[in-house]
């Protein structure tokens, strides 16, 4: 055969096999779809801390989230939107629901939200080692806490004097949501609270019961930002137990709603009750859920165990201290 006919062929077999190679690529027949444990390796290279169940018929992925993640914090939030976009669901937390009518009620009973009954003063109720700690901080930050209810106090001076939630990225429910809803990945949520219980619920508690809110608000701005990026930084090496002791997320979670015993109790049982269902589920379910929620003694991790549930991924218990 000549050297033009033979350059013809090899020629034609090269456009024959690249031709094959984009049909292969683009044809449903030849298409393959990234198999469970992919989306898993996936979705753990974020670097956020997750723990797995499989079940007979499918996969969840339980993603500890934390408020307000540091922008110091080395994580890689694009590879959780790459696991969300090849999953079949994906459950997120829900907002309260609030109405024009819970507006309205907000603004003539804020009083009793915001400041202590029947001009009451904080020395009324703390100790004099807890008053003495209040004014040092209103010393310090040229404010007047006295007659604030404890919940709006511990709030200020996490938010706004320790400032913990300030140059912060997206955290990891807008990073799933948002990945989700472009790729129609349907999303399931806990119930909503009516925002007319949860204020109902707020103005109807004992204003002493929100002094442990007070106490480790105070102690997680006494100890400064430095425990900020400290959380951030073992949220990320998956140290479970030293997030959950770092003093401003033991605030986080000892301040209402989390520590109020009804509505902590309903926000945990709804958790636990979506997983269970989803265990039933064909596929991956891909689940963002508070870490304190998840890690904490007897909360969810803890409960789904219970129930028979194989749980695989760090560590998340304290260690019981030796007798």
């Amino acid at each position: 055969m000549c050297k033009q006919g033979q350059a013809f062929i090899a020629l034609s077999m090269r456009v024959f096999l690249t031709f094959f190679a984009t049909l292969c690529a683009a044809s449903p027949l030849f298409a393959q779809t990234p198999t469970q444990n992919q989306i898993v390796v996936t979705a753990q290279r974020s670097g956020a801390p997750m723990w797995t169940i499989e079940t007979p018929t499918g996969t969840i992925i339980l993603v500890g989230e934390i408020a307000a993640v540091p922008e110091s914090t080395p994580w890689q939030p694009d590879r959780l939107e790459e696991a969300t976009a090849e999953a079949q669901r994906v459950i997120l937390r829900a907002r309260p629901k609030f109405s024009p009518g819970d507006v309205f009620r907000l603004i003539f009973r804020g009083g009793r939200f915001t400041k202590l009954p029947d001009g009451g003063v904080a020395a009324d109720y703390l100790t004099l080692e807890e008053r003495a700690r209040l004014a040092a901080l209103e010393a310090e930050y040229d404010i007047d806490y006295d007659r604030r209810s404890f919940l709006m106090t511990g709030f200020d001076l996490l938010a706004r004097r320790l400032d913990f939630d300030d140059d912060t990225t997206d955290d990891a429910t807008d990073v799933v949501r948002k990945a989700a809803d472009r790729a129609d990945v349907p999303i399931d949520r806990p119930t909503r609270f009516r925002g007319e219980d949860l204020l109902d619920n707020l103005a109807d508690a004992d204003p002493a019961s929100h002094i442990p809110c007070l106490e480790a608000a105070m102690s997680a701005t006494e100890q400064g930002q430095a425990i900020i990026e400290a959380r951030g930084n073992d949220w990320r090496k998956f140290d479970v137990p030293a997030v959950m002791d770092n003093p401003l997320e033991v605030a986080l979670g000892t301040c209402w709603p989390w520590a109020d015993p009804d509505l902590g109790e309903e926000i945990r049982g709804q958790w636990v009750s979506m997983i269970a269902d989803a265990a039933q589920a064909d596929g991956v379910t891909l689940a963002v859920v508070p870490l304190r929620v998840l890690a904490e003694g007897g909360g969810v991790l803890d409960q789904l165990e219970a129930r028979g549930l194989p749980i695989g991924g760090p560590n998340w218990r304290t260690a019981e201290p030796e007798s």
